[in-house]
């Protein structure tokens, strides 16, 4: 039986036994060299009821060794940092950034360190509110107009981000309106501004905007 195995397809066996040895033949006749290669830095894992509350480093930078035919951008263009996040808690967290973090390497192609070696991160608890829209206008309505009323639908938007930036907004606003041109009614579909880098809309930021507006002198008959 064992015979048997070892006679099968023994060319294929053979084929593929001669170009393993080539293969490694032509890694191993090929200079070792050294480079440092910017790599995005990527999160995982992270707990739904957590988010990240202050600005995050983007990319870090790779001293790796290999072969010289592996060190090629094209070769290198899938590497990043890969982080687990599965076990963060509020507050302040650092990663040492360890061979096993680093992913999409070309075979052949080792981790030396990465610089900065650490990534400083701040966990917050997520939170999400409802707020109310304020409009903002870069033009005012034409001279002898005043505004009636306005509303917007919906008439609260909801946002999301890390307590510590949530809390502290009762408010988001509009992208600028020009109300020169109005005389009477008008519909607008408008833009929601949050203010808060760190803070963000669950929803569509468009929302619809609706005003009316009279004449000054026309106030008293009304």
């Amino acid at each position: 039986m064992i015979k048997r195995i070892l006679i099968d397809n023994i060319g294929w066996k053979l084929l593929s036994v001669l170009l393993a040895f080539l293969l490694w033949a032509g890694v191993a006749s090929e200079p070792e060299l050294a480079t440092s290669i910017s790599v995005p830095i990527l999160f995982r894992n992270i707990p739904d009821d957590l988010d990240i509350s202050a600005e995050v480093l983007e990319r870090v930078h790779l001293e790796i060794r290999g072969p010289a035919g592996r060190l090629t951008p094209e070769s290198l263009s899938q590497t990043a940092v890969v982080l687990n996040l599965s076990d963060a808690q509020p507050g302040e967290r650092t990663f040492t950034i360890h061979d096993r973090d680093v992913r999409q390497l070309p075979i052949g192609v080792v981790f030396y360190r990465a610089v900065p070696s650490q990534v400083g991160l701040r966990f917050e608890r997520l939170l999400s509110r409802d707020v109310p829209i304020q409009p903002v206008y870069s033009k005012p309505p034409p001279d002898g107009y005043s505004i009636v009323k306005y509303w917007f639908s919906p008439a609260k938007v909801r946002i999301l981000g890390p307590e510590g930036h949530v809390r502290p907004i009762d408010h988001v606003t509009s992208d600028p309106i020009d109300l020169s041109g109005v005389v009477s009614k008008k519909e607008l579909r408008v833009q929601v501004r949050v203010g808060d880098p760190q803070v963000r809309l669950e929803a569509a930021p468009v929302v619809k905007y609706s005003v009316e507006l009279i004449k000054v002198s026309d106030k008293g008959r009304r």
